[in-house]
């Protein structure tokens, strides 16, 4: 792989590369600046929307000759060639916007911005970010005809190649995305972000994300995958960003009511309340679902309510503070065997279980251009926050007694800040962009569990709050981070983006746990179970340095051939492995993971015509963590033990690709069908290992081949999109077992799902249909080992649903 890497940087070297320039200007209609004109460079991704003075920049552009576009409605569309030069590093355009005649007011107009088929690639730099020669996808809803009242995961990045998702629920409550063996349970993987600020319980020491964005709120998804996450953190995954909508720039107040009701009791509103007043941008909406789900005992209440309120004090510096809260109580059916699942997949034999979670998060954002060359971001937030589990977590092939429950509290407290500086130069002729940052992360995560009350009510109260049966501990941790990269244009075609990134970071534990031992009755002289606390204080640094660098070769117009390099490390998180479940034990000494990802890939796309991006990569880990199956001496009781388990790969293909046929053949350009297709193909394997039965076994949650393929159409108001997904059969564990008696453990099979959805626009009215597993498929994603199985989870059914949108 070391060889493959050198040569390809030796064989781009031998080409010249491209210079970046910075386009900077106003869009005005008369002396009146026009806030929220789109100016974009065609057949390319590159655009700017212009702030509440009508400024805009973009950053980054290559030198070459472009038609430069401004739209903005109610006006007439402005087209002007330009030539972007090395030798002037700053190009500055002005526009005049000309208003429409009301003569016209009758005719048509058509929106001539950008088209992306839902997809588009990240500009070189964004804001605060480089992401020259990184692996990435921007899914944007607005262009994507989705049923966002469910937070549908496997429609919205069915466009992602190489994701595996899972499916714990019909409304979308939690997200759950894997890539390239890396689990998918509550996407903790990934640094997942809001705005460009961390969303998860507790980076450090419990960075699952109990939070998912209503993606009815939500303007883009940024995926942005394997060696390309080094300014994100040391994290295997990559960087899934959710950015969230701004006020409509165009008004003062625009309000959008969103009313959806479907299938199994499910009843969805949204509004949004947002405009533009003189420099303040300012967007408010609440969300509330509820229905009864689509197994027995699957009934969920949610709330989700989200403001942000952004002051542009002058074009250099703008302010915006953002508050989201969300609060909600699902019932969890519980998991099957496979013998259940396979009787009918639709029953729950667990009726007592329950989860909450409430979830409160601060952010203070500061953008400042302390020059043309040098622009400054700060980014402060919080999270007070909680998540409470309640239920009977024994084995699911067992009979729920009717016995006290199993309770889990956690509460989050977290506070993190996070500075950038860009600052743009030149060597010679060329024009290159730095990159420097600094993080400040403090966790504080109070895990308590014991025993709750019998019955089936929700009712998170503990019997004994002074002296809990299982683990009462506090999880403090710290975290400090210098990054930096630079992207370096050499010659006409080809950039070399190196960067390093230093971490020091300290976990902690302060608790007690409870242990069992067989001790002799002197009665009766049999063994029986005693019981006794183990206190815990235990401090753990570490701090190391890493890097990664990147590769972007421009030699064909609308193509790039991109390669990147990083090291990944996962740091293991005391509080979770103090968890005391009956189906799993943890490995007293499991140590840190580390490894790096390798990405080759060539991308393209040309604005309504094509799009694609083809790519290998390679994953390795080093003392990987996984879980076997052993049995336990004294009961010969079998359980998942969990440990590093071996050093690992994961190797393959990634490919993505889109068309617009009508264009393609040159036919009606009223009419648009686009097909695509998203494939990956997989190959992951343990490597040399210290547990039996394990070296050579394939990886689990890792399917060999994934085939996402689909259909679009749209004319003028209307669309419809039906998409297709085939996963290929599985394993959930590192011994590869197919069947065992608990669930937990086992293969998960073949299976295909396909989803409708149909929209249409009557003026400010918009009507949405959608059937969701059309052919009503029996699957499932997951095997779960705690909640919300144990056991198999079962994928929902076909389901309905139909939706109105008003915007005035």
């Amino acid at each position: 792989m070391k060889k493959v890497f050198l040569s390809l940087v030796l064989i781009l070297c031998c080409h010249l590369a491209i210079s970046q320039v910075i386009i900077r200007g106003s869009v005005k209609s008369g002396k009146e600046g026009m806030p929220g004109a789109l100016v974009y460079l065609k057949e390319t991704n590159y655009q700017a929307i212009t702030n509440a003075r009508g400024n805009y920049e973009m950053v980054g552009v290559p030198t070459g000759n472009y038609m430069m576009v401004v739209f903005f409605t109610g006006f007439g569309t402005i087209q002007e060639e330009i030539e972007v030069r090395a030798d002037q590093p700053i190009l500055k355009k002005d526009f005049q916007l000309e208003e429409l005649s009301q003569e016209l007011e009758n005719v048509t107009i058509q929106d001539e911005r950008v088209n992306t088929f839902g997809v588009r690639r990240l500009n070189a730099i964004e804001g605060g970010n480089i992401f020259e020669g990184k692996k990435n996808e921007v899914i944007e809803l607005k262009d994507l005809a989705l049923n966002l009242a469910t937070n549908n995961s496997r429609q919205t990045y069915n466009k992602v190649p190489g994701l595996n998702i899972y499916e714990n629920d019909g409304a979308g409550l939690q997200l759950g995305i894997g890539a390239r063996g890396l689990d998918p349970n509550r996407t903790s993987h990934f640094n997942v972000r809001q705005n460009g600020y961390d969303i998860s319980a507790d980076a450090l020491g419990y960075p699952e994300s109990y939070y998912t964005p209503s993606l009815e709120g939500v303007e883009r998804i940024e995926v942005v995958r394997g060696a390309a996450s080094l300014q994100y953190g040391t994290q295997f995954g990559g960087l899934l960003n959710f950015q969230m909508k701004k006020g409509n720039p165009e008004k003062n107040a625009e309000v959008t009511l969103r009313n959806t009701v479907g299938s199994f009791g499910f009843f969805n509103t949204f509004s949004s309340f947002g405009g533009q007043v003189g420099k303040l941008n300012h967007y408010t909406f609440f969300q509330y679902k509820r229905g009864n789900g689509w197994r027995p005992n699957s009934g969920f209440d949610s709330k989700v309510a989200y403001t942000s309120l952004t002051f542009e004090a002058n074009e250099n510096l703008s302010i915006t503070g953002q508050y989201t809260f969300m609060n909600y109580l699902a019932q969890q059916p519980g998991g099957l065997t496979d013998a259940l699942f396979e009787e009918n997949a639709r029953q729950s034999i667990r009726e007592r279980n329950w989860f909450q979670v409430n979830w409160n998060l601060f952010s203070l954002l500061v953008d400042y251009k302390l020059s043309s060359k040098l622009r400054f971001n700060w980014r402060n937030f919080g999270l007070i926050g909680g998540r409470d589990a309640l239920g009977n977590l024994g084995r699911i092939d067992r009979v729920d007694t009717d016995d006290e429950r199993n309770l889990f509290v956690d509460n989050f407290k977290n506070f993190g800040s996070e500075a950038r500086l860009i600052y743009n130069y030149q060597i010679g002729k060329q024009e290159q962009a730095l990159l420097i940052g600094a993080r400040y992360y403090q966790g504080l995560t109070l895990r308590k569990q014991g025993l709750g009350p019998a019955g089936k009510e929700a009712n998170f109260r503990f019997l004994n709050p002074g002296d809990l049966e299982d683990s009462d501990y506090e999880f403090p941790g710290r975290n400090v981070a210098l990054f930096a990269e630079n992207v370096f244009n050499l010659s006409p075609n080809f950039s070399i983006t190196p960067g390093l990134r230093y971490e020091m970071i300290r976990t902690q534990a302060e608790g007690y746990y409870t242990q069992t031992t067989k001790v002799l009755d002197p009665q009766t002289g049999f063994a029986v179970d005693s019981t006794f606390q183990v206190n815990e204080s235990r401090i753990r640094d570490r701090s190391f340095l890493f890097g990664g660098i990147g590769l972007s070769y421009k030699g064909i117009p609308n193509q790039e051939i991109y390669a990147n390099f990083s090291q990944n490390y996962r740091s293991i998180n005391f509080n979770d492995i103090r968890v005391n479940n009956p189906n799993l034990v943890v490995d007293e000494n499991i140590q840190d993971e580390s490894g790096y990802n390798f990405d080759l890939g060539i991308r393209g796309n040309k604005a309504d015509l094509f799009n694609y991006d083809v790519s290998l990569f390679y994953l390795r880990y080093n003392d990987r963590i996984g879980a076997v199956l052993k049995t336990d001496p004294e009961n010969f009781r079998i359980f998942r033990f969990r440990t590093n388990v071996a050093d690992a790969y994961s190797a393959g293909m990634e490919a993505f690709g889109e068309v617009n046929l009508i264009k393609a053949l040159g036919y009606d350009k009223k009419y648009k069908i686009s097909v695509f297709s998203n494939i990956s193909l997989i190959q992951a394997r343990y490597l040399n290992s210290g547990e039996s039965g394990v070296e050579g076994n394939q990886l689990e949650l890792v399917p060999p081949v994934m085939i996402k393929p689909g259909l679009s159409f749209s004319r003028e108001k209307f669309r419809m999109s039906f998409q297709y997904n085939y996963v290929q059969q599985h394993f959930t564990d590192a011994t590869n077992a197919v069947r065992t008696p608990s669930a937990v453990e086992g293969i998960i099979p073949s299976y295909q799902v396909m989803d409708l959805t149909f929209q249409y626009q009557i003026k400010r009215l918009k009507i949405e249909t959608s059937v969701n597993n059309l052919s009503d498929e029996r699957y499932f994603t997951r095997r779960a080992a705690g909640y919300p199985g144990p056991g198999i989870i079962p994928a929902d059914g076909r389901s309905f649903f139909v939706g109105l949108e008003y915007v005035f």
